[in-house]
């Protein structure tokens, strides 16, 4: 288990500073660099650039809640459902290598990753 996160390479737990504009106002969001390679990731599936994708989020998590919320936390937890989800999809066990290198390397995800 201990691997698992040594194996975790440092740049991947650095926090990145991103000003993006959300709602038209120009605001900043402070994530780990993982965080954001995923982000990209889950963006480009949906065949939206990272800025439309943060922004839908943004205005539909307002249309549904109404009131101020911690949008950072809301997108870690957006990245751990899009992984719960995906989780166990040899397909999207490769694109989370293909993403992220060096991050998710269980044996079972390093042996499907390498057959393709």
């Amino acid at each position: 288990m201990s691997s698992l996160f040594s194996s975790i390479e440092p740049q991947g737990c650095a926090s990145q500073t991103r000003s993006v504009r959300l709602g038209g106002h120009a605001t900043s969001i402070r994530l780990e660099a993982m965080f954001w390679a995923l982000l990209e990731d889950i963006a480009s599936q949906q065949n939206v650039t990272l800025g439309r994708f943060l922004s839908k989020l943004h205005d539909e998590t307002l249309t549904l809640l109404d009131e101020p919320h911690n949008f950072a936390s809301l997108l870690r937890c957006a990245c751990l459902t899009h992984l719960v989800e995906a989780k166990g999809k040899p397909e999207a066990d490769v694109a989370l290598r293909k993403a992220m290198p060096g991050t998710f390397d269980s044996g079972a995800a390093r042996k499907a990753a390498t057959s393709n």
